[in-house]
């Protein structure tokens, strides 16, 4: 059986990291930063955040409130507070729905195709 070399998962992420995968400015990380406690990055000795997974899930679950739901930032802070537990569970339900529209999207433009 060949090795398969196990893909190195990096600890810590810089801010033009976060913001590019969540499709965002880095100015709008640093606000959410300054407007909620649950985004807390460790900064390195420059200065520079370094966020972690959790931190990634967490800003991941912000922007679907805000952008995608529609929540006004204090709406998006009580969910937070009041709902920190089960954030985990549903930003892993998020990432997930969003692969199947993915796929959906990808089949349905296949069909489309076929059938003109």
């Amino acid at each position: 059986m060949p090795y398969k070399e196990k893909e190195i998962e990096k600890k810590y992420y810089s801010i033009g990291e976060v913001a590019t995968k969540l499709g965002v400015a880095t100015s709008l990380i640093r606000f959410w930063e300054s407007q909620f406690t649950a985004i807390k990055p460790k900064k390195d000795k420059k200065g520079n955040r370094q966020f972690t997974k959790e931190d990634i899930k967490k800003l991941t679950f912000i922007y679907h409130l805000v952008k995608e739901k529609g929540y006004t930032l204090q709406g998006a802070q009580e969910v937070l507070k009041n709902d920190q537990g089960s954030m985990d569970d549903k930003s892993e339900i998020i990432n997930s729905l969003k692969n199947i529209r993915a796929f959906l999207t990808e089949i349905k433009g296949q069909l489309d195709t076929n059938a003109g």
